[in-house]
This record gives C-alpha cells, structure tokens and sequence, in this order.
C-alpha cells in the first residue's frame, strides 16, 4: 500500500502488532486504547474516551474517535478487548509478543480482532493520503467489552452519542467473519441467542416406594424430549433453521435408593427472523405446561435475531471485495452473536474481518498478507461509499 512519502499513512500490521502486544484479557485495556489513540489523533481525528460502569461490574473504558463533523458518517466498529489466553505453556510463542513467524502474525486478539483495527486504520490513513477527508466523517467506535458482559461498552457508548445527537449512517464491524479464505462471507445479520433455565421440582423419597415421591427427573426428561423432537423451524430466505442444544441435566443425587426433589436443566436456542425471544417463551411456556406442574423457568437473551437486508452498506463492501480479492462473497447470518446486534438498531450494519479459523484458541494467529489485503478491501470500500474515483 506505497503511498506518497508526503503522507503518514499507517502500516496495518505494525499497528495490529502494537495492539496485540497490549494485555488487553477484558475488560482490561492494557493500553490497547491507548495505542489506538494515539495512531488516530495523528491522522486527525477527534478521540473521545468514555469509561462506563454499573453496580457489580468492572469499569469498561472505550474509544470514540470521530474525523470530520458532516454527514454521511460511516462508522467501524470493533474490540481490542481478547479472552484469556488459556494455558500459556501450550502457545508455541509469547501470546502477546506479536511474533510473525512463517508469514503468519501470532497473538491473542490477531485474528479477534485487533489484526482488522490495524488494518481499517490504515486504510484511513491511505484514503485521506489519495483523496483529502471525504466529504462527510469517518469515525471508529471501539470497545473493551465485546468479549465479557457486554454491558459498559458499544452499548453505552450508542447510548451516548444519542444523547449528542450524533449520528452513524452506516457501519462495517470488523469481526473475522471469513471461515477459511479472506473475502468469502459478509455478515448482513446474526441468528438471536436465548437461553433457558429450567428447574423441575418433586417430592424426595425411597426408591422402593415411588408412590409415596413425585420423581421430577421423569417429568424434566418428558419436557426435554417435547423440546428436542420437533424442529422450530425450517429457515427463512437469509437465514439457516434455528436450532436448540440442551447444554447440562443437573440433578446433584448421589444416592442411588433416593428420588431427588429437583432437577434442573439448561438450553441454548440459535433462533432466525421466524422467532424473538417473546415467541419463543411462549412456545416453551406451553411445552412445559403441557407435561406437568411445578416447574420454574428463567430466561435469558443475549441478543435477538436481526437482519440488515442487502443495500449500499454491503453492496459497496462487496464491490470492493471483488475489486481487491477477485471473489463475491457470500451474505451470511450464521456464526454467535457480536455487537453489531447493537448497533443496527442504529443505520445499516455489515461484518467484515480476517479469517476466524484460530479464534480464541491457542495460537490465534492471521496471514500478514490478509492484514494487508483487508487493509485494501477497506480503502476500496470507502472510496466507493464517499463516491470518489480509486
């Protein structure tokens, strides 16, 4: 990406590396933030830090960066919070030294998502290098709570740039949405996430006289078997079918001539646009009558499903995909969920990263030439949104 020695333009793979070496385990930032301000202020931009917290959680600090003050505003969106990094021994480098080692950046957050951060940075940093700002803003939100509760972070920040009046008109979240090869899949939506907690009650008793007992064992594996027979559906034009995976059976008995008094039980549900959470309380409300009494269920949702049909957002990325990577990418809802679940409640919304097959695991690791190229995919991506020739 040789530009003009005139320029400041950034190198996306130094950047992904300086981030990477910030122990950024969330919800601490480790100087991740830090590192990303700075690069961002010398292009121009306005930064503002915004720390949040509530009762009974950790303070979350986050970055809103913001070049220009008209409209449209296209926005990124992303995390430089990374998981744990597991067992340390079992990394073959230092997992936040950064380390390039056979063409490929090692680290913790390479690939989830720090390696995009470096790369969309610099690809502002060669779009303002060719053309000038645009004629509009580009800004960065970015979070230290993607990978936690995700409560004092995009969430919070949305909130507040609300209350400003602030406005984003389009967004591209850089998670690696790429399943084996960059440029294949765009992510236009996510599947919602619900989970159940179900807690079955009896009466405890000998097993020699059942009568005298009300075994809830019986009745919670009734309830799970009128869940797993039927399917919740068959998929929707942009979505796969959803699916629902009990997760643990928990009873606590360690004797064996003894009837418990409660068991319990826990599911997830991957739902598409067919469904919210409402709904499908409801249909599980009903299940659960129709087998029997006494039963207690708590549910939680981490995100509903949401689509963001095709239209200039995905369109412009796609372009660029295929201009820079010869490849049309797939428009995909599959994968868990990210905060983009937020943020489209907001304007248009599309996923786009590196290739996520080392994720969380040990090793996480990225090609330094896919740093490189979605350093390009982006550049292109913004001279087609802002309308001005390559």
């Amino acid at each position: 990406m040789a530009e003009s020695p005139a320029t400041a333009a950034l190198d996306p793979v130094a950047l992904a590396q300086a981030l990477i070496r910030c122990p950024s385990v969330t919800p601490a930032d480790g100087g991740a933030l830090d590192v990303l301000e700075s690069a961002l202020e010398a292009l121009g931009f306005a930064c503002q830090r915004l720390v949040f917290s509530e009762p009974g959680t950790a303070d979350v600090d986050n970055l809103y960066a913001r070049l220009g003050a008209g409209q449209p505003n296209l926005c990124f969106a992303g995390h430089t919070d990374v998981v744990p990094v597991g067992d340390a021994a079992a990394w073959d480098v230092d997992p936040f030294a950064a380390e390039i080692v056979d063409g490929k950046l090692f680290g913790r957050g390479a690939a989830d998502m720090k390696g995009a951060i470096g790369a969309f940075a610099a690809a502002v940093s060669h779009y303002l290098a060719r053309h000038g700002h645009p004629d509009g803003s580009i800004s960065l939100l970015i979070t230290g709570d993607e990978e936690g509760p995700s409560i004092n972070g995009t969430k919070k920040v949305l909130e507040w740039l609300a209350e400003r009046g602030e406005t984003l008109d389009a967004c591209i979240v850089g998670e690696p949405t790429n399943p084996a090869t960059l440029g294949e899949m765009v992510k236009i939506g996510r599947r919602g996430s619900l989970n159940g907690h179900l807690t079955v009650r009896g009466v405890q008793g000998h097993t020699a006289y059942p009568q005298l007992a009300d075994n809830p064992i019986h009745r919670l594996v009734a309830m799970l078997n009128q869940l797993t027979e039927t399917a919740l559906d068959e998929g929707s034009e942009h979505f796969q079918p959803s699916t629902l995976q009990v997760t643990t059976v928990d009873v606590g008995n360690p004797a064996t001539n003894v009837i418990p008094a409660i068991a319990r039980a826990s599911f997830n549900i991957r739902y598409n646009d067919l469904h919210d959470s409402k709904s499908l309380e409801h249909r599980l409300r009903g299940i659960f009558d129709r087998v029997g009494r006494d039963y207690e269920l708590a549910i939680a949702v981490s995100g509903e499903s949401f689509l963001t049909p095709p239209g200039k957002t995905s369109a412009v990325l796609s372009e660029a995909i295929e201009a820079v990577l010869g490849r049309v990418p797939e428009m995909s809802t599959t994968g868990g969920t990210s905060d983009a679940r937020f943020i489209k409640d907001f304007c248009p919304t599309a996923e786009f990263g590196l290739v996520g097959t080392t994720m969380h695991k040990v090793n996480e690791h990225v090609a330094v030439t896919d740093i490189e190229n979605l350093a390009r995919v982006y550049l292109a991506m913004m001279e087609r949104y802002f309308r001005t020739a390559p």
